[in-house]
């Protein structure tokens, strides 16, 4: 039986339902601001594409740890 997803990954499944868009699509949205700050990351998300501050949150920490 496969483990059970932990940490921000766990939050992937309702971001893509909630938003209709798959997870690719919002880390090319995140390379657009890959130089700013992870809250100013958080808050491009929310402006841009009003994504809730827990999901744009658990986006960055990803995009943040795969993209250094």
């Amino acid at each position: 039986m496969a483990e059970p997803v932990k940490g921000p990954k766990s939050y992937f499944p309702s971001i893509e339902a909630k938003y209709g868009k798959p997870i690719t699509f919002w880390m090319k949205e995140l390379k657009k601001v890959k130089g700013l700050k992870h809250l100013e990351q958080v808050n491009f998300l929310k402006e841009t594409h009003a994504v809730g501050h827990g999901h744009a949150n658990a986006l960055v920490a990803v995009f943040r740890t795969e993209n250094p």
